[in-house]
């Protein structure tokens, strides 16, 4: 048998190994992935069977079965990163002193540092010819702003090569945003429409009702939406929208062309980015607090909960496409997608002026743009192609249609959670879908310089501050509903 692959947890007592991590490591248990061991890490004082009892109590349902399967491979070690991890090292040899290990540091940002540091110093990451591999997975947000980051990143190239750090986005997991990147370079009727010519614009918004309950105030009013969800989720998914087709499959070359995307990225002349808060509202019938009397927020708080942005890339291919980009919390509805408007011909000869058109303040008419590819990221994994059709009748009238694919229909049941896809490749050694250090250099060197504008609120349970409509010119329309 081959030797079992150790994946160390640190921060195993918080909740992201609960409801994120233990189900993706079950998950590819069960399918024969890598035979695995399970190591906690936490200050809390527990048994491996102690352990093990806090993680069946979370767990849903679903995943007992596969849990009581898999328990004889979870081990627990009391320890602080801060601190010595001899312990660590002596009981990760006695499980399996020959093996690759994986550690993830599931750790408030400011333990980072000190984590490797101790980490190296208890001589766990040393990785020599013949050595069994060794790498390290950091959660978000990976620095506060380019300064830290690039801070971080010096600090952890003197413990580390760049290869054994795995920076994860847990967005790149989502099989939706990895069919962005399948479906443009395998389908020859959308690659060779994929640039300033043919496309008007792109959208990109995720969308959330809920706000900072559950305890997450206290995290998010040190970051706000600007750091928390656009700088890179957001970002990461607007690199695969834009990147020029790679010349192979290899993850530095991959990587290299959505770097170029991220360092060519401009906010539009003169077009300030749009920042709110939301205050007290109703959301699904339900009145709900404003953010600042959110448990954990602070009065003086100047944390966003809104952003949008106009933005332009400045290349061949994109030169004077907006892309526009939203997030948003206590919004009226969940959701994540990309929409790619595509130009009206010409000359409209049918219909120019129907149902949809709308006029402008100062006159214009606007007619309806019917061609539009939105590719659904969540709640609903699908991709829909918008086009216009004659009504049946004697007048030349067009209506809009749909042509539609949605994952569950096509192939049934739930695609794999992001964290499995993302803990396999990890431990396969493929970085393709996580950040390079220059790659987080340059969104925060884009997110440094973005917002600068006021703070607007606007009530729980509306789109977010109307200036953000403004951000559209002319007879582009909108932001989306979902």
């Amino acid at each position: 048998m081959n030797p079992p692959i150790q994946i160390v947890i640190f921060g195993a007592s918080g909740d992201l190994t609960a409801r994120k991590l233990v189900p993706a490591l079950l998950g590819l248990a069960q399918k024969g992935s890598a035979d695995l061991q399970l190591i906690g890490v936490a200050r809390r004082p527990l048994t491996d069977t102690g352990f093990r009892a806090q993680l069946r109590g979370q767990l849903p349902e679903a995943d007992r079965g596969a849990f009581e399967a898999f328990q004889g491979c979870i081990h627990y070690v009391q320890g602080d990163v801060e601190g010595d991890l001899e312990g660590l090292a002596k009981r990760l040899d006695a499980l399996g002193p020959s093996v690759g290990r994986l550690f993830y540091l599931s750790l408030r940002p400011n333990l980072f540092v000190p984590a490797v540091e101790n980490l190296a110093c208890a001589g766990l990451l040393a990785q020599e010819n013949g050595d069994p591999w060794r790498r390290v997975v950091i959660e978000k947000p990976f620095g506060w702003d380019l300064a830290s980051a690039r801070a971080l990143n010096h600090t952890l190239h003197r413990l580390l090569r760049e290869e054994q750090i795995y920076r994860i986005d847990h967005y790149l997991g989502k099989e939706t945003v990895q069919n962005l990147f399948a479906f443009r370079f395998n389908n020859a009727i959308f690659e060779p429409l994929w640039n300033r010519h043919h496309i008007e614009l792109v959208q990109i918004t995720v969308a959330e009702e809920l706000g900072v309950e559950r305890g997450r105030a206290a995290y998010y009013d040190t970051v706000g939406a600007l750091r928390d969800m656009l700088q890179n989720h957001m970002l990461q998914i607007l690199a695969l929208v834009a990147m020029e087709p790679p010349s192979s499959l290899d993850p530095e070359t991959i990587r290299d062309q959505k770097v170029n995307v991220l360092k060519s990225i401009r906010l539009w002349p003169s077009e300030p980015c749009v920042r709110g808060r939301y205050g007290p509202g109703d959301i699904g019938g339900q009145t709900v607090k404003g953010y600042l009397q959110e448990d954990g927020v602070g009065a003086d708080s100047d944390a966003e909960t809104y952003v949008a942005l106009r933005a332009e890339i400045v290349n061949w291919r994109w030169s004077g496409v907006p892309f526009l980009l939203r997030h948003g919390k206590r919004l009226p509805k969940r959701f994540s997608e990309v929409r790619v408007q595509f130009k009206v011909p010409p000359i409209q000869l049918f219909d120019r002026f129907g149902e949809d058109a709308r006029t402008l303040p100062d006159g214009l008419t606007c007619s309806l743009r019917p061609n539009h590819l939105t590719l659904s990221i969540q709640p609903r994994e699908a991709l829909s192609l918008g086009f216009g059709v004659k009504v049946p009748g004697s007048g030349m009238t067009m209506a809009p249609a749909e042509l539609a694919f949605d994952y569950r229909d096509r192939f049934g049941g739930q695609t794999a959670p992001a964290y499995e896809r993302l803990l396999l490749d990890a431990l396969q050694g493929d970085p393709t879908l996580f950040l390079r250090d220059d790659e987080v250099e340059a969104s925060w060197q884009l997110a440094d310089t973005v917002c600068k504008s006021p703070l607007l609120e606007y009530p729980a349970g509306s789109w977010g501050p109307p200036e953000a409509e403004n951000l559209f010119h002319g007879c582009e329309g909108g932001w989306s509903r979902g």
